[in-house]
């Protein structure tokens, strides 16, 4: 296979050891980093090169104030007339550029004193900066990250706009969901649109730098503005090469500025891989710094993966507004809506362990090989779940497998006996013993999971979204530590207490085989992965912040960006605000915490996934009705929303009873009917 890591006709620096870079702190280690920043140009380029990227900093655009802006003057006057009941300054150029425009026909202390009057709203700290200056001092400023969210919120609270003229100061584009949102509370809007962008003076280290990037001799690109993004396909347009512009950028690390940038970004379809907190320059070196190769590996590694077996290139930004570009089948499915947070007909459900030993269809087949066999058998793993899935009517598949057998490539000696369940028969038992864990470097020796994933995709309709899945690195290393489940766990957290520097080994070790396994899963035709984190629970919310967090994020950054993950623990609803993860990720809720609640502790921004108890059906058809509305009446049909139970289904469930657990939730979130 070509190395995913780099481009084959350009010549970057080499490939650095995995984790390297992590260890010497954060490092473009030779990377080279293109950006568009005008203003301060030479001080990104000192930036860039500080943390070891080889900088292309090329000016993309310059402000232009609107000659004999007669609008802006008229508003003015409106002001100074009391028409006006508040005006939002959104940037502090843009401010600058308003008194400048009609300094020369207006009286500029009555103008500044009217404004002093009313209710003036700043977006962000540069407003600020720039009013001050000139002795004002608004009424409101947005808070972090200052957005046009968070502009509309503090109106909430804080300004009635019913019947009201506001002002709203542009900055080169339109922003239409703030005037919509701004009119649909009643506001009359006046915009004030007092510079424009054009490009530099000098275009020509632009041009080629766009040229560099069309041409695979870029590894990264950083915004600092949402409007050199604007310039960018611009000038890509003039030169005629877009779409070879596009395309580049899906073999890059795009990183953005704050959430302004990013929605920009994605409104012009282009990818975000990174975005900084807090939205300063200096964060947004440091974290591309810290997260560039694990981001460029993965997707370099599905491009050339995809390459190879001639097949399609998922969209690698398929974003909110973009279900359509999966393809007709997938955009009409209810859980891939679900999984970016979209409206869709009907609440979707899938259950964890649909294709079990509750079912005949299953144990029939059990009769006949081992669990582990079977695990190994791509064709029956895909025949049992298109069973399950054809039976119960769920919106998804996830493959047939087990957390398990990912451990054997990696050394060691796996047995499922009966009645005890999985065995590990050489445990890590001392620090030594880490030597011998080696790290998945390919699939060969784990070829049946990534078949079984194109067999099940392959054996069911294309409406029908296929989930593959892994353990997350706590549970497979309890699994190391332990030798099989445990009570208290006594070993693995002796390891990680005693010695932090042995546990990040291995913990480094485990994000990189997990993540070669989950993008193997990807490449061979899974739209979705789930983590499962079955031991999280013995966790405290302090120890998992501290021992596991950071490794689940690079575990996350090392995913083939876009495709949705589902991240799963169970046992302690406290660790749930620490599962929200990236943007793409949806977190899945255990039947401890109320479905509510535990969304609000994972942020309105992500979607969910649960969570009704698994013994709720081994009860009668209304009492799983009544549990089953609770979930449902928690979720408040809000889009997002995946129905499963919080765990797996029991063995001895009664089958009727998922099957009509099913046919309810359809039943009761038909949208179609209203």
């Amino acid at each position: 296979m070509p190395d995913p890591n780099r481009e084959p006709d350009s010549n970057p620096p080499s490939d650095p050891t995995p984790g390297a870079s992590a260890k010497a702190g954060p490092s473009f280690d030779g990377l080279r980093v293109a950006a568009l920043e005008s203003r301060r140009r030479d001080e990104f380029s000192r930036m860039i090169e500080k943390f070891g990227g080889t900088a292309f900093v090329s000016p993309s655009m310059r402000e232009m104030p609107i000659e004999r802006n007669k609008d802006v003057i008229d508003f003015a006057y409106r002001v100074m007339t009391g028409e006006v009941g508040a005006v939002i300054f959104l940037t502090g150029v843009g401010f600058k550029h308003f008194l400048t425009s009609v300094e020369k026909h207006v009286d500029k202390q009555r103008l500044l004193d009217s404004l002093s009057d009313i209710v003036t709203i700043a977006r962000g700290p540069k407003p600020v900066v720039a009013m001050r200056e000139v002795g004002l001092q608004p009424t409101f400023r947005a808070p972090e990250p200052n957005t046009w969210r968070e502009v509309l919120q503090l109106i909430d609270q804080q300004v009635p706009v019913a019947n009201m003229t506001v002002g709203l100061q542009e900055y080169g584009v339109t922003n239409h969901s703030l005037i919509a949102g701004l009119e649909a509370r009643g506001a009359r809007v006046v915009n004030v649109r007092v510079y424009q962008w054009d490009f530099p003076e000098d275009t020509v280290p632009l041009r080629q730098n766009i040229e560099a990037m069309c041409n695979g001799e870029r590894d990264l690109l950083l915004f600092t503005s949402a409007h050199q993004a604007v310039n960018m396909l611009r000038m890509a347009k003039e030169l005629g090469c877009e779409e070879q512009l596009r395309s580049s950028l899906n073999r890059m690390v795009v990183a953005s500025i704050g959430p302004t940038t990013t929605e920009m970004l994605q409104h012009l379809n282009l990818p975000v891989d990174i975005e900084a907190t807090p939205n300063k320059m200096g964060h947004l070196v440091q974290a591309a710094a810290e997260k560039c190769y694990r981001i460029l590996k993965a997707k370099r590694f599905a491009i050339s993966s995809f390459s190879m077996n001639n097949a399609s290139i998922p969209d690698p930004n398929p974003g909110p507004q973009k279900l359509d570009r999966l393809g007709a089948s997938l955009s009409n499915s209810p859980f891939m809506q679900a999984c970016y947070r979209q409206p869709s007909d009907v609440t979707p459900i899938w259950l964890m362990r649909q294709a079990g030993r509750y079912m005949a269809e299953y144990r029939a087949v059990r009769d006949k090989v081992s669990f582990l066999e079977l695990c190994k058998n791509p064709t029956l793993c895909a025949e049992v779940m298109v069973t399950a899935v054809e039976k119960l009517g769920v919106d998804a598949a996830i493959i047939f497998s087990d957390l398990l057998p990912i451990l054997e490539p990696m050394g060691f000696q796996l047995e499922f006996t009966q009645g005890d369940g999985p065995v590990i028969h050489n445990p890590l038992r001392q620090t030594s013993d880490l030597d011998r864990v080696q790290v998945l470097s390919n699939m060969d020796a784990l070829s049946f999971v990534p078949e079984t994933v194109r067999q099940t995709r392959a054996a069911l309709p294309d409406r029908i979204p296929v989930i593959g899945f892994a353990g997350s690195p706590f549970t497979l290393a309890s699994y190391m530590i332990e030798g099989g489940s445990s009570r208290n766990y006594v070993h693995t957290k002796s390891l990680m207490y005693s010695d932090p520097e042995a546990w990040k080994i291995l913990m480094d070790k485990l994000v990189e085989s997990i993540s070669m396994y989950l993008n193997s899963q990807i490449v061979a035709g899974a739209q979705v992965v789930q983590l499962f984190d079955s031991w999280a629970g013995c966790l405290s919310p302090n120890d998992y912040r501290i021992h596991i967090l950071p490794h689940m994020h690079r575990l996350l950054e090392s995913i083939i960006p876009n495709v949705p993950v589902i991240n799963f623990a169970t046992g302690n609803p406290m660790l749930v605000s620490s599962l929200r993860g990236d943007a793409r990720t949806v977190v899945g809720l255990d039947w401890r915490v109320p479905l509510d609640v535990g969304w609000d502790m994972v942020g309105s921004d992500r979607a969910v996934q649960g969570n009704l108890d698994p013994t709720v059906l081994f009860s009668n058809i209304e009492a799983i009705r009544e549990h089953a509305q609770y979930v449902l009446a928690q979720a408040a049909g809000r889009p997002g929303h995946i129905f499963n139970l919080g765990h797996g289904i029991l063995p001895g469930t009664p089958v009727d009873h998922v099957i009509a657990l099913v046919d309810m939730v359809h039943e009761m979130t038909d949208r179609r009917k209203a």
